[in-house]
């Protein structure tokens, strides 16, 4: 037994202290990781006999169905695990704990000083071959009637006893409605980052809702569509068209987020994106030396088939970035010349038979060497206008 292992007899540790501090304090941590950390501990400094907390909670994201805040005595920090869609149909998943738990809607225990059956699940053999001795684990519902689960684990030989079972299952109960507004939280962020984008979901999410709440920023635009997309999607299949145009958002969100970048629009095939100065903390010749990274990793992907033909225009400029709308329907957007510009630049595309063109502004901003493609005359722009590709 080590040293900060509780002591097997100490079923007396108190449950209301633990309870207290979460509707006065636990409650009011930022996120949920924190909220697991300090509960593990408080949980061993008040006697109670935990090696291991783990609070599992079903998420709506585009890639992950679920995540786990996991928490361990003699570990420096509480782990992140995030677990991708298609987790029913894994065996990771198939017959463990935590499939019990969300089929049956009831606790599981499993004591594991024992010996295990080939059939126990790996999870369990795990902890076991850990130095695990007793897994208590039970859901804790929502007032939407969806579940979480909560895992305790323990190392004392003796295991939990009847005492420790009700206890933590009373400090589970009370933990619930805390927890629930940790989950509808990161839904919420979830669903603003996956609909609007990271920077600007949390902008929404932070109360920039009102209409007119505009700001004027400094940013590299980047305008992007599918090459002949009337023409392709007229000769595929539905479903093949539609995988074409997966891969091909896919390819550019890949490009846009690496390189600093936020999606802001998909409207049909085409792609609004938009590089704001303020992110690099720079000179402007960053957000353009990151748009122009973006436009060509898209280009060069190696994912892309060879249906797939891109066009994107670029142009650096100052944008009203923020909601316009009617008093009962809003978005987030940017509106202003520069944007503009950016879309019939990448009109341009398929005249010059061009993957890429940009702007002048654009241009004398990155610093790479260029050559001029057109001198063109745009809607509302004085003068001739270069279109220049590199």
């Amino acid at each position: 037994m080590s040293e900060t292992e509780p002591d097997p007899d100490c079923s007396a540790w108190q449950s209301g202290p633990i309870i207290n501090w979460l509707l006065e304090e636990g409650r009011l941590l930022s996120n949920v990781d924190d909220t697991v950390s300090q509960l593990g501990k408080r949980l061993l400094a008040e006697g109670a006999p935990l090696w291991r907390l783990r609070l599992s909670m079903r998420t709506l994201h585009p890639l992950i169905t679920a995540f786990s805040s996991v928490w361990e005595r003699d570990a420096d920090r509480t782990q992140r695990i995030e677990t991708p869609h298609g987790l029913e149909g894994r065996s990771g998943y198939i017959g463990s704990p935590m499939e019990i738990i969300n089929r049956t809607r009831a606790a599981f225990r499993k004591r594991l000083a024992g010996e295990l059956a080939p059939s126990d699940h790996s999870v369990l053999h795990d902890l076991k071959a850990r130095g695990g001795t007793d897994y208590f684990g039970l859901p804790i519902q929502y007032s939407s009637g969806t579940t979480a689960n909560i895992v305790f684990t323990t190392d004392v030989a003796s295991g939990f006893n009847d005492t420790d079972i009700e206890k933590l299952t009373e400090i589970s109960a009370v933990l619930a409605p805390v927890a629930e507004v940790f989950s509808s939280k990161r839904i919420a962020l979830a669903v603003a980052e996956a609909y609007l984008g990271p920077r600007t979901g949390r902008r929404v999410l932070e109360g920039q809702i009102t209409r007119g709440h505009i700001d004027r920023i400094n940013a590299a635009i980047m305008v992007s569509d599918i090459r002949d997309w009337t023409g392709l999607s007229s000769r595929m299949a539905t479903e093949d068209a539609l995988a074409l145009a997966n891969q091909y958002f896919e390819i550019v969100a890949e490009a846009v987020e690496t390189n600093g970048g936020e999606i802001l629009k998909l409207i049909g095939d085409g792609v609004l994106a938009i590089f704001p100065l303020e992110e690099t903390g720079g000179p402007s010749r960053d957000a353009c030396a990151n748009a122009l990274a973006a436009a060509r990793q898209a280009l060069q992907s190696p994912h892309r088939s060879r249906d797939l033909r891109l066009g994107i225009g670029l142009h650096f400029g100052e944008v009203l970035y923020g909601n316009i709308g009617s008093t009962t329907r809003i978005d987030f957007t940017v509106l202003g010349q520069a944007v503009n510009i950016a879309a019939r630049i990448e009109g341009f595309c398929s005249r010059y038979d061009a993957p890429l063109l940009f702007s002048r502004e654009f241009a004398d901003q990155t610093g790479e060497p260029v050559r001029v493609v057109a001198n063109e005359t745009l809607k509302g722009y004085a003068g001739h206008f270069e279109i220049l590709t590199c």
